[in-house]
């Protein structure tokens, strides 16, 4: 978990002499960086996490070799957003790796705030059915379809359809999606197992810790350096994934190995050996299925860098799915990861009123669209303003996908008690647009004006996703709203002329 606590991402401002240095590790376990001031500069120094900090030292042979992670590091006059694009913009190739059916920023639906854990042949034909004519892409069906007894995710590991749940298998339910105009999408937690599972037992195929199984809580980790491991992921995922035809992968991983692990000489090399083999996996279900879309998790978020971005089409940004603070979550995202590869979750509930639709809605145009929640109980009033936003989002996709983002709003000292507003202006001079999206918080005016960023002297608003009784006007490059609300959220789209 690279970004368990914190991102591999540095960004330091000298408002003296008006420039930034930014710097990000592509690394996907331990890793340190300081900054520090030495006879009055700034100074940053980073990598591989050191003996000390990361129980990490590595022997080399005359003669051999050892390559290090990939760093990025810009020097500009810019501001943090500035210096964040700059960096992102390092991850653009990782776009043009992505499946075809990615290369559009289509909409997905996750069913995971809808059955809670307990997905079935019946509830997923239920929602495929629902979905259908909505203008979704992916249909994902997450964690619970493996269970044996009860949904603990005890058996994580041996990857058994519960037939109780699927008794005409996986396939039936997967055609059903497609059926309904949909790709079929699967949760997998490859990585570890959990107690009640077979592999649980079986130490030779596990990591170690000082000669015994290496565990946290109810789970244990695959020994992801060991071709056994690779052979029987394959047969456990890959085959299930192609014999199924499924087209979409959501890849978990919800616990910590921590320092490191037996197998070479220092624990933290046996990690970063251990990383480097899961990473291989990746590349191997790539080439073993190329089109398929694969999402990176870990419990929300905690693989945000660069190599793993680099193997997947998208990432979940948070596991802060009905948190009022997605938003700005979101927008702190983005200043590490492309938000074409942000999966930004709206849970729909039936008890949502009018603004906090709009503002869950609103929230997704930060990222990629992921719908989920009680869609079989929604209205056709709430239903109406669902269409709405997915077709304004294709309309609005090309500016998250190529744009620049620009921040405004208060600075929120503690997410548990938003107050003001924040708008992130997304601007992109290839489609010749800007995308603005607008949240209130908390004590909110009724008023906003904001000052459009880019390098035309106007703008006209050519779309918006809001509340009808929301003023919106634009004159020369300056966004005016009326009858705004506390946690209210809104998307305007725009073209420079």
């Amino acid at each position: 978990m690279p970004v368990r606590r914190y991102f591999p991402w540095m960004v330091v401002e000298d408002r003296k002499y008006n420039y930034s240095i930014g710097v990000q590790l592509a690394h996907p376990c331990s890793w340190q960086m300081e900054v520090y001031n030495k006879d009055e500069k700034n100074a940053l120094s980073g990598g591989l996490a050191d003996r000390e900090f990361g129980h990490w030292m590595k022997f080399l042979e005359s003669g051999e070799t050892f390559e290090t992670p990939r760093a990025t590091i810009t020097v500009a006059k810019e501001d943090i957003d500035g210096i964040s694009y700059r960096l992102t913009s390092s991850q653009w190739p990782n776009l043009d790796k992505v499946p075809e059916s990615e290369k559009s920023l289509l909409v997905i639906f996750n069913e995971y705030c809808t059955t809670w854990g307990n997905p079935t042949e019946e509830n997923m034909a239920k929602i495929a059915e629902k979905l259908k004519g909505h203008g979704l892409t992916y249909c994902v069906m997450d964690a619970g379809w493996h269970v044996k007894d009860g949904c603990d995710w005890s058996d994580i590991g041996d990857w058994i359809t519960n037939k109780t749940r699927f008794p005409h298998g996986l396939k039936a339910t997967a055609d059903k999606i497609k059926e309904c105009g949909m790709i079929p999408g699967i949760w997998y937690e490859m990585e570890n197992c959990a107690n009640s599972s077979e592999i649980f037992k079986n130490e030779d195929m596990l990591l170690k810790r000082d000669g015994i199984p290496l565990q946290a809580c109810q789970r244990r980790f695959l020994d992801m350096r060991k071709p056994e491991c690779h052979a029987y992921l394959k047969e456990r995922l890959i085959d299930n994934l192609k014999d199924n035809g499924f087209g979409y992968l959501k890849v978990d991983y919800n616990d910590n190995i921590g320092i490191g692990c037996d197998g070479a000489e220092s624990q933290g090399e046996g990690l970063r050996q251990q990383m480097m083999g899961s990473q291989e996996f990746f590349r191997t279900i790539r080439r073993e299925i190329p089109e398929l879309v694969i999402e990176n998790c870990a419990s929300g978020g905690h693989r945000l860098e660069p190599s793993m971005q680099a193997l997947t089409s998208m990432a979940s940004f948070s596991d802060a799915h009905e948190w009022e603070t997605i938003p700005v979550v979101a927008a702190n995202v983005t200043r590490a990861i492309l938000p074409a590869q942000s999966q930004i979750w709206a849970v729909l509930r039936a008890k949502d009123s009018d603004t906090r639709l709009h503002y869950s809605l609103a929230n997704t145009f930060l990222g990629r669209m992921c719908l989920s929640g009680d869609i079989y109980d929604l209205s056709d009033d709430q239903w109406a303003v669902v269409d709405e936003a997915i077709a304004m989002y294709k309309l609005c996709s090309p500016v998250i996908k190529s744009g620049r983002n620009y921040r405004y709003g208060n600075f929120q000292n503690y997410y548990n008690k938003l107050s003001g507003w924040q708008a992130v202006a997304r601007v992109s001079e290839k489609e010749n647009k800007q995308l603005v999206v607008v949240n209130t918080f908390a004590n909110a005016d009724e008023k906003l004006s904001i000052d459009l960023p880019g390098k035309h002297k106007k703008w006209e608003v050519e779309a918006v996703f809001s509340r009808k009784d929301i003023e919106i006007d634009c004159k020369d490059n300056r966004l005016s709203l009326e009858n705004l609300q506390d946690f209210d959220g809104l998307v305007v789209l725009l073209k420079g002329c």
